[in-house]
């Protein structure tokens, strides 16, 4: 069985946040309510890490309750059983997260990649293409 990557990553912004988010996309989530916008901003922020971090991974899609529901707190959302979709197979992945009391700006996220979840197992799990 081949090992996990894991990857640890915290990350800290202050009121000028190095996670601004693009005002498109802020737009976009507060039409949201506070629980998905919650879930949205730290899938949104998860991926973009991953996409920066010097791990490979392309993603293009993250999905937090794949494999388990998230625990969502008041500023905060923990994700053990994500996934998500990078050069076209979807990976394990969990993270932690904490915004601030908008669910928009993202204040601190630690994540850990697993491993490449087998494509016969897809259709399980609701994964696509």
């Amino acid at each position: 069985m081949p090992k996990c990557l894991v990857l640890s990553l915290s990350l800290v912004s202050l009121a000028s946040s190095a996670f601004a988010v693009d005002p498109a996309i802020k737009k976009q989530l507060e039409k949201l309510d506070p629980a998905t916008r919650l879930e949205q901003s730290c899938d949104t922020e998860a991926m973009s890490r991953i996409n920066k971090d010097k791990t490979g991974f392309k993603p293009d899609k993250v999905i937090a309750y794949t494999f388990k529901d998230p625990i969502p707190g008041d500023d905060k959302l923990e994700a053990p059983g994500a996934v998500f979709r990078s050069h076209g197979d979807w990976y394990h992945l969990s993270y932690t997260c904490i915004t601030g009391p908008q669910h928009i700006n993202v204040r601190e996220l630690q994540y850990e990649i697993g491993e490449k979840v087998p494509r016969e197992k897809w259709s399980a799990y609701y994964l696509y293409d």
